[in-house]
């Protein structure tokens, strides 16, 4: 049987525009789905927390390596922000780990997810030494920051999935021009569990991907129906689009199994044994899995960490060399 073999470009204004309106639509419920209901932002307790710690995990160790090699200064970059729950994060704990001059961009389609961040940051934003943005912004466009002059750029969750493979290339060089320090991000893994991406899963009335034209469809409670650009990634094509960009210092799946074997009572009897140590059990289980080729693209998540390749950039009659340097010059 012959197959269609689908082209895709560079996205319209309409598709842009249903990407926004979709995460417009499920502003709060959105935020809830993806980073919880509980106000303190490090409990890390939602249903789907699991692989947020791990993504935790690792940004908590980037900020401390970047203290510990005596930078006071920290910039970030978190593109494709949401409510802006990671730069909240982030500036936290750096604040409590010595930095004293922070400054975090956040961006996003959604107005209303940036609404959002400017919301909740707004009292963080008031202490002193702390400077935040969020911008309206699209990723597929040229950054506006400068060349290497970020500390940790973040790429979390469906950011990428939205956004045309064949533009892939040009993002990640975009982002390795203007990271100093590391890259982390995370995509949604080709064997992943359905998600409604932009809101829970019990949510969702009606969900359908079709994997040729990379569109995704779906119809949330209360007759809401959204549908947008959604690509899912293997962990070979990940590798792909950041090895000319980046090197790669780690590559893992997140979460093989806590989101089947969460207790879920409307699925899974009340009798059931959900305590800490089948929880910890569960735990040691993905850690055999995560770096495992032969399973790793049946994660939930597919998790990259890396820092640009050593490169030297001409602007304007400059010669900048690409690495980790000057926190309190940026």
């Amino acid at each position: 049987m012959n197959s269609l073999k689908i082209i895709r470009t560079a996205p319209s204004e309409s598709s842009t525009w249903q990407i926004a309106h979709a995460y417009d639509l499920t502003r709060d419920s959105y935020g809830n789905y993806a980073d919880g209901c509980s106000s303190d932002l490090f409990a890390f307790s939602g249903q789907y927390a699991y692989a947020d710690r791990q993504v935790w995990e690792c940004l908590s160790e980037k900020l401390t390596q970047l203290r510990q090699s005596g930078a006071t200064t920290l910039r970030i970059l978190d593109a494709g922000c949401g409510p802006g729950t990671w730069i909240r994060r982030l500036v936290v704990r750096a604040t409590e780990l010595g930095f004293t001059k922070i400054m975090a961009r956040g961006f996003d389609l959604s107005a209303a997810q940036i609404q959002q961040a400017r919301e909740k940051s707004c009292l963080l934003s008031t202490k002193p030494g702390i400077t935040l943005q969020f911008d309206v912004d699209d990723l597929t466009t040229s950054l506006r920051e400068s060349e290497a002059s970020v500390d940790l750029t973040l790429c979390l969750y469906s950011v990428l999935s939205h956004i045309p493979t064949e533009l892939l290339p040009h993002i990640t060089d975009e982002l390795a021009r203007v990271t100093a320090g590391s890259l982390i991000a995370t995509v949604r893994a080709v064997g992943s569990m359905p998600s409604g991406i932009v809101a829970a899963l019990e949510e969702v009335r009606y969900l359908r991907l079709c994997h040729e034209r990379d569109w995704l469809e779906v119809e949330l409670s209360g007759g809401r129906r959204v549908e947008f650009d959604f690509h899912l990634f293997s962990s070979a094509e990940l590798a792909r689009c950041f090895r000319d960009s980046f090197e790669i210092e780690s590559l893992k799946g997140l979460d093989f199994f806590h989101n089947r074997f969460v207790g879920d009572y409307r699925w899974n009897p009340a009798s059931l044994d959900f305590s800490d140590a089948f929880l910890q059990k569960i735990g040691e289980l993905e850690e055999i899995f995560a770096a495992n080729p032969e399973y790793i693209d049946h994660a939930n998540h597919l998790l990259l960490v890396g820092h640009p390749q050593q490169f030297n950039f001409i602007s304007e009659g400059l010669s900048v060399m690409s690495g980790h340097g000057g926190h309190d010059a940026h």
